[in-house]
């Protein structure tokens, strides 16, 4: 089963929501942010990853250039795009990254 991944970035911590290919929630976890954390956890064998989306923001490009170092397929989304999808709950940031549309 295809999996997509969303991820809120925050200055200490980022939050990973990964889902499956029918928007269902597999797991949901907090990182540091650092490329390696991030790309230690999204390597996870049992997960076939297609795309990680993560959006723009003062650590995106190093995170970006990290994770697609790391050979992992990451796309960066422009955070006014971002805003018309989002879910009302801030919360809700990183799951709506990965599973309403704009990783899948």
């Amino acid at each position: 089963m295809k999996h997509y991944a969303g991820l809120d970035i925050a200055l200490k911590e980022t939050a990973v929501c990964i889902v499956d290919e029918t928007g269902q929630i597999c797991r949901e976890l907090k990182v540091p942010s650092h490329p390696q954390d991030l790309a230690r956890v999204l390597k996870d064998p049992a997960l076939r990853l297609e795309r990680i989306g993560l959006e723009a923001g003062p650590l995106s490009q190093w995170l970006f250039e990290g994770l697609a170092r790391a050979g992992l397929l990451v796309i960066c989304i422009e955070t006014r795009h971002t805003k018309a999808f989002l879910a009302p709950s801030a919360a809700d940031r990183p799951q709506a990254l990965a599973g309403k549309g704009h990783c899948r």
